[in-house]
């Protein structure tokens, strides 16, 4: 039986995220770069992390330990009109810690078009 994919798209993880995450292909939108990025975080694909990071805000390293990612929420996906190659997407993903508690968090992320790839700029956590 095939793996459903961690970003809640319904389809196979090998048919929806992992061509991303292998550097396969790259994502066609911001939608599905940030779908991707739960993937990664839920797999712990920190190379994919960094690489799909705007070089202007992405740190050295992360501590992708202490959450275990079990469920996303997209709620909102936004593009700007007047330029196709700024984007916003807001979600909810769930998580339990450590200890086995649930938490979640929301987030508007940003992401920018460039050369062809979209990219994580940042994100606004409430």
């Amino acid at each position: 039986m095939a793996l459903a994919c961690p970003c809640g798209s319904e389809e196979t993880y090998r048919a929806c995220c992992r061509p991303y995450l292998m550097g396969e292909r790259e994502a066609p939108d911001a939608s599905a770069l940030m779908r991707s990025r739960y993937t990664a975080y839920v797999r712990q694909a920190e190379p994919y992390l960094l690489r799909t990071w705007h070089p202007s805000t992405r740190p050295a390293a992360l501590g992708l330990g202490g959450r275990t990612w079990i469920g996303l929420d997209v709620r909102d996906v936004t593009v700007d009109p007047r330029d196709p190659d700024h984007a916003t997407v807001t979600f909810t993903a769930q998580w339990r810690d450590d200890a086995g508690l649930p938490g979640s968090m929301r987030e508007t992320s940003r992401f920018l078009k460039e050369a062809g790839n979209w990219l994580y700029v940042d994100g606004e956590v409430s």
